[in-house]
């Protein structure tokens, strides 16, 4: 991949955006893709049209070789790869794209990934979380997959700070946005004081290196919420409430069949979030908010 530069998110208040009124950009992100084929379907649709601006592909799951053969159609979406270090599933599992010989701290006894982040940061090397992360790119460039940003399968690599400092080299090498954020009080609510702790000391990295960081990765607004009245509501009145900004909102989209009920105990809960992002309203709801859709696409320069 040719080597590209990204623009920092303060580009976007500077003195020649100084008279523009203040503008709330949303970042609507699919996750998982190629994770199978009733989650490929939803997300594949939704970025045709338009329903979610940008997603991220799995490169060690099974139906990468989908999202590859749809991408040379689609050559203009906003895809990134979703480095990917564990496993999570029961019965439906992947290894790494690594040789298992050269990241044997990344594998259980069964010879997959590890099922969880803790297992993980307890096994692996930051040497073998590098081999493990360029064989997905690399598979991702065989493939012919122009990827635009980098981000992490269940926030793995902010396990370790060794773990994020190859994540971050790697997104600089291949010159492409990864998904960095402000340290937000949200977050550290749900439960992630150390990730929230981390990123306190990494601001002024991310300020001098120039990076694109978003100010919020708006946390889940939807937890509880059994029905898809409830959870278009839920979601719509969360992102009108956002304030001026870059933000990201993580959706795992998926079309409720027998394939994804036996991958997952939360397979409702993905067609709920293909159904309720697939509702032109709840678009149109967000648009006559001043809310706008925006890609990783946006910050390379």
């Amino acid at each position: 991949m040719t080597r590209r530069t990204f623009l920092a998110a303060p580009a976007l208040s500077t003195a020649a955006l100084a008279n523009q009124p203040p503008k709330v950009r949303l970042i609507i992100h699919a996750d998982d893709v190629g994770v199978s084929h009733s989650t490929n379907v939803a997300c594949l649709q939704m970025l045709e049209k338009g329903h979610v601006s940008s997603a991220s592909v799995m490169m060690p799951c099974a139906w990468v070789a989908q999202v590859a053969d749809w991408f040379q159609r689609n050559q203009a979406a906003d895809l990134g790869l979703h480095m990917t270090l564990t496993s999570e599933w029961k019965t439906m599992r992947w290894a790494p794209v690594a040789d298992a010989s050269k990241v044997p701290g990344l594998i259980d006894k069964q010879g997959y990934m590890w099922p969880d982040v803790r297992s993980v940061a307890m096994n692996a090397t930051a040497a073998e979380v590098e081999t493990e992360l360029r064989a997905q790119i690399a598979r991702a460039q065989r493939m012919g997959i122009k990827f635009t940003h980098l981000d992490t399968h269940m926030g793995t690599v902010y396990a370790r700070p060794d773990f994020f400092n190859v994540y971050y080299n790697l997104g600089r090498e291949f010159g492409v946005p990864i998904m960095v954020m402000k340290p937000a009080p949200e977050a550290e609510k749900q439960g992630s004081k150390e990730i929230v702790a981390f990123l306190k000391t990494q601001q002024d990295r991310f300020a001098k290196d120039k990076i694109f960081v978003l100010d919020t990765l708006i946390p889940d607004p939807v937890r509880g919420a059994v029905t898809l009245n409830e959870r278009r509501e839920r979601y719509v009145a969360a992102l009108e409430a956002l304030p001026p900004g870059i933000h990201q909102l993580i959706l795992h989209p998926a079309k409720l069949d027998d394939e994804l009920r036996s991958m997952t105990g939360s397979a409702v809960a993905r067609d709920l979030d293909f159904q309720v992002f697939s509702d032109p309203q709840v678009h149109a709801r967000l648009t006559a908010k001043g809310i706008s859709l925006a890609k990783y696409r946006d910050f390379i320069a």
